[in-house]
């Protein structure tokens, strides 16, 4: 299995590239703002053909390169129905406060090919099994991905900023929601094994196991929603 992250773009967002080994064919995850140099780097560098791009969600900061790769491709990007308006208007995702001079600078929209991703779906893709679970909390349409555990490897979780080491995504943007943050941290989160390797959209991996123990909003749900107190870490992501 070859796992090829990088931090792109004014909000080092984590873009990953995927593909069962060197010289094959790959997925890319969440190529955002100022990924797509990047992301050509590392196709050349492990030989890779990608055949999609695949969303966890829809701010701008994951999707705003999704338009040249997949354009320079000719791949689709598959991202869930609630979130796919963000790609043509990421000023609504964020709240109009935002302002032009951020925006201004991207240029927005949809690849030509977009598919549409379901909770509970199996994606075969580059000889990869890809598991979608709808997560929202972060935004309306959140999804994670799930690829199995093999006899060399652990499961891996791309978790986008539904979670991260030591903290979750942030709940204040406009599709946000506290309680859904939660539910989605119980429901998808909790149930995978310690093993399972967790790769975010922003920082360093971790484990399920290790937030199990230590993220205070992962304690939070795990112990029915209470005692997360005032002192936990504010939570992240665009």
């Amino acid at each position: 299995m070859l796992i090829a992250g990088f931090p792109a773009g004014a909000w080092g967002t984590n873009c990953y590239l995927v593909a069962p080994a060197a010289g094959e064919e790959c997925v890319i995850i969440d190529p955002g703002h100022q990924a797509a140099q990047g992301v050509e780097e590392a196709l050349k560098k492990h030989r890779l053909k990608p055949v999609a791009v695949v969303l966890t969600h829809g701010h701008i900061d994951h999707v705003a390169s999704v338009v040249p790769v997949c354009g320079a491709h000719d791949v689709p990007a598959w991202i869930h129905p609630e979130d796919r308006y963000m790609m043509s208007d990421p000023e609504k995702a964020l709240g109009r406060s935002i302002g032009m001079p951020l925006m201004g600078e991207l240029t927005v929209g949809e690849p030509d090919d977009v598919k549409e991703l379901a909770d509970g779906s199996r994606l075969e893709l580059a000889g990869l099994e890809l598991s979608v679970a709808h997560a929202p909390g972060h935004t309306k349409g959140s999804v994670t991905f799930r690829m199995p555990e093999t006899a060399d490897i652990p499961s891996v979780f791309f978790s986008g900023d539904l979670l991260f080491a030591g903290s979750i995504g942030r709940t204040d943007l406009p599709g946000g929601d506290m309680a859904e943050m939660l539910d989605s941290l119980a429901r998808v989160c909790l149930p995978l094994d310690d093993s399972t390797v967790v790769l975010s959209g922003h920082g360093p991996q971790t484990t399920i196991g290790q937030e199990r123990a230590t993220n205070p909003y992962l304690r939070q749900v795990a112990a029915g929603g209470q005692g997360a107190g005032t002192s936990t870490p504010p939570r992240r992501g665009m």
